[in-house]
């Protein structure tokens, strides 16, 4: 739990106590005078950054009980804060809670205002924190408190008054349900005996209480009121003689002990303020009167924990990261290790089964050469299906072509003539064996350009010259259309140039003899 400074403050002292490490130490009591004020700076600065929460337990407390009308939102808070301005006009702290409605009728709300009336009794304390800038959590009352103390006491009745002694006064909060509906505070003044003196004064008050109550008509006639009573063991015997049950006031006790098991706490306190100041230390409820100006100071250490909290979060999370990657360095550099142990074992069974094997007529070295040549081959090496292919798919858009021969060829040499002689004839050498293929032919330093020289004939009348030229034509651009291809007409079917006389009659066909052609196509892949 993060340290706190507690405050109660009452009509002649304030009583102070740090929370640290879940145990409450007592601080010094001060005077509301010059003496105890400056007292109360030192104290504040011996205990710097730590956030304050002060209760106020005095007798100028006042309590009202308006009938709201039921609206919500923005029209609910200007409603209650113009009611409290009227009720409290002198005073900051003001307190609203809504706690029922009506069942019948406009259903209204019925509220329960109060304020500190004497505000003089607890500005000289706020006023010397906001001088020193200490971080003002919460002001709280000693009277709604009593409502946080009756939720922890699990007290449930339809009228029930609570009493418990604290700073030498009584606090009697009297509930209707779970709605808190006044709270007074009254000095005490025990004579002779302390402990039988409280005793009886505590059962006077109860029975002014139950008259109160009766004729205000908070509880009906012949209504019973549950008294309980918070008091430390020691005086439990002396209560228990001196209030006595009647006939429309039952009391019930419960001593610090019980008081400490039902709220959970750790120590017994020594009376209702310590109860009051452990509730609070341990679980602070929101802040009862709204302080706006001293509570910038408490912003600035809200804002202060959340980035030092985000700041121990970041090292959390970069020191959790750097264990993780520490671990997994030290894993990856066992496993390299054991990788690099298994190849040794591995490469030594290797030599060893090698040794035992007769010398190979082949190097492995040149057996890996062999393998990649093979497939650098089968890769790149030249054939005459891509290009067959080529001119198969140009031969469907000219059906008037038909294909009589063709030479393929790959290598950088241009197309033969017919009649060469063939090349792997003029490499072969003395001893007539062929000679070595070039790498640019059999393609090992890239794909070699193919050569094709095509000879065909027009299936078509010899007397349509425009048929003959045009399928030839269209043959060739398609087979052009493709990358890398370059085509040549080297005989055309018909010699359409001008210095060249034609000859012929157009009326006879002559069916045997077909128009033909020669193309030279290159293709680079």
């Amino acid at each position: 739990m993060l340290p706190k400074l507690l405050f109660h403050v009452t009509n002649e002292h304030l009583a102070a106590a740090s929370w640290q490490r879940g145990q409450l130490t007592p601080g010094p009591r001060l005077r509301l005078d010059a003496d105890g004020l400056a007292a109360f700076g030192h104290y504040l600065d011996a205990h710097p950054g730590i956030p304050a929460y002060l209760i106020a337990d005095l007798v100028e407390e006042d309590f009202q009980r308006p009938l709201l009308p039921h609206v919500r939102g923005r029209s609910r808070r200007n409603l209650v804060e113009r009611r409290l301005g009227q009720l409290y006009r002198d005073t900051p702290f003001r307190h609203a809670a809504l706690q029922e409605r009506d069942p019948e009728g406009r259903r209204d709300d019925h509220a329960l205002f109060s304020a500190l009336t004497n505000p003089a009794l607890v500005q000289p304390w706020i006023a010397v924190m906001e001088q020193r800038q200490t971080a003002l959590a919460a002001v709280y009352s000693g009277a709604h408190l009593a409502v946080l103390l009756a939720r922890r006491l699990a007290l449930a009745q339809e009228h029930l008054l609570l009493i418990t002694e604290q700073a030498g006064a009584l606090r009697q909060s009297y509930f209707q349900g779970p709605y808190l509906r006044f709270s007074r505070l009254t000095a005490l003044t025990p004579l002779g005996d302390a402990a039988s003196a409280t005793a009886a004064a505590i059962a006077n008050e109860a029975a002014r209480m139950q008259q109160f109550l009766t004729s205000t008509r908070l509880i009906s006639r012949g209504g019973m009121l549950q008294v309980v009573i918070v008091a430390p063991a020691s005086r439990i015997a002396a209560l228990e003689a001196a209030c006595m049950d009647g006939t429309e006031t039952s009391f019930h006790f419960i001593d610090m002990d019980s008081a400490a098991a039902r709220c959970k706490l750790a120590e017994t306190p020594s009376g209702a303020e310590r109860l009051l100041l452990e509730l609070v230390a341990r679980d602070a409820p929101p802040s009862q009167y709204a302080l706006p100006s001293p509570r910038r100071f408490y912003r600035i250490w809200q804002a202060r924990a959340a980035l030092n909290a985000l700041a121990a979060a970041v090292a959390l999370v970069g020191g959790l990261w750097l264990l993780a990657d520490a671990w997994a360095s030290v894993g990856a550099a066992r496993q390299s290790s054991a990788l690099l142990a298994a190849a040794a074992r591995d490469d030594a069974r290797y030599q060893a089964g090698m040794a035992s094997l007769p010398a190979p007529a082949v190097k492995s070295a040149d057996m890996k050469a062999a393998v990649l040549l093979n497939e650098r081959l089968a890769a790149q090496a030249p054939a005459p299906g891509q290009m067959a292919a080529l001119v198969s798919r140009a031969l469907d858009t000219a059906p008037a072509v038909r294909l009589m021969n063709y030479d393929w060829r790959a290598g950088q040499d241009a197309a033969p003539d017919p009649g060469a002689v063939p090349e792997l004839a003029r490499m072969a050498g003395p001893s007539d064996q062929l000679a070595p293929i070039p790498a640019s032919v059999t393609g090992l330093l890239g794909a070699p350009v193919q050569t094709l020289r095509i000879e065909g004939e027009i299936d078509a009348a010899q007397s349509d010259y425009r048929a003959i030229v045009d399928s030839v034509n269209q043959f060739a651009a398609a087979l052009a259309r493709n990358p890398g291809v370059a085509v040549e007409i080297a005989e055309a079917p018909i010699d359409v140039r001008q210095n060249v006389k034609l000859s012929g009659k157009t009326s006879v066909e002559d069916g045997a003899a077909k128009p033909k052609f020669v193309l030279k196509v290159s293709w680079k892949p």
